[in-house]
């Protein structure tokens, strides 16, 4: 099993949510959350007064998959959130070692 963490704009999260509810994704963990990478912020106007965001906001996913659809949500993931500008995210994937559903004790693959 794999862990995909996506950062991707907020305004990205719908499009991004249909692409993965068409490969058969059936939990994401969403996350608001801020920073920055090579934007290193930016300098906004506000009521005439100039002033610098210093994070900005993003949204950060937590997709738990089997090791056979990784590939597949990261393309996912990629072409739906892409925008062709800077900012646009990126995507992590780490090994998840094991998983429990809760209310049923499943294990493995079928706890996703």
């Amino acid at each position: 099993m794999k862990m995909v963490m996506a950062v991707i704009k907020p305004f990205k999260l719908d499009d991004v949510r249909e692409a993965l509810t068409t490969l058969g994704v059936e939990g994401v963990t969403v996350t608001e959350v801020k920073g920055f990478g090579r934007q290193k912020g930016q300098t906004e106007i506000y009521r005439g007064a100039e002033y610098s965001v210093n994070f900005l906001p993003k949204v950060k996913l937590e997709i738990a998959v089997p090791d056979d659809m990784t590939d597949q949500v990261i393309e996912a993931i990629q072409n739906s959130a892409n925008t062709g500008r800077i900012g646009d995210g990126k995507i992590f994937v780490y090994d998840l070692g094991s998983a429990v559903r809760i209310r049923t004790g499943e294990t493995g693959n079928d706890a996703l």
